[in-house]
């Protein structure tokens, strides 16, 4: 096993190289604009995984693949003469789906702000369906002269002409 800060070193080294290897050495016809994204060695330096994208339709996509398969053998013999390590990894070329996966949640994202402008917009002119405080309230005396004179106010359990009225209490359930 080696250090991590050490395959972490290597495979940035080898992105490098196979990136300029590709630009420079590789001259397949198929290779369409391959952009190398990210590489990962093992721990024990003896597999890396290249990421790359690929600019274009799927048919593009999939002749860079088969172009960077073949070129395999010239890549990692690239990569061993300018590392100088006793063992080359051997490389493996995935296709990163990151980019694609981005710019689809940006889409998202684009069409969810339209979509809180347009409730925004449709909520500038909105009224309430009832009345725009809904909870019940107890009523008001306005006739304050009632409450200076001594009188019973309302609900207190009996009525002016001495009849028990039974009081209304609210629960909270």
């Amino acid at each position: 096993m080696a250090d991590p800060a050490r395959a972490r070193k290597l495979a940035v080294r080898i992105r490098q190289i196979v990136s300029a290897a590709i630009e420079m050495q590789v001259k397949d016809p198929r290779l369409g604009m391959v952009t190398v994204t990210d590489a990962r060695v093992t721990s024990d330096l003896r597999e890396a995984t290249v990421f790359y994208t690929v600019y274009g339709d799927p048919t593009q996509v999939e002749d860079s693949a088969r172009a960077l398969a073949s070129a395999t053998g010239v890549l990692r013999s690239t990569v061993g003469r300018q590392t100088g390590i006793k063992f080359v990894p051997t490389l493996t070329f995935v296709a990163d789906h990151v980019p694609d996966t981005a710019r689809e949640l940006d889409e998202a994202l684009e069409r969810v702000r339209h979509a809180d402008a347009e409730l925004a917009r449709i909520r500038a002119g909105a009224q309430y369906a009832g009345d725009a405080d809904p909870y019940r309230r107890p009523a008001e005396d306005d006739d304050e002269a009632d409450d200076a004179l001594g009188s019973d106010p309302v609900g207190a359990g009996t009525a002016d002409d001495g009849v028990d009225v039974p009081t209304q209490s609210r629960s909270v359930s």
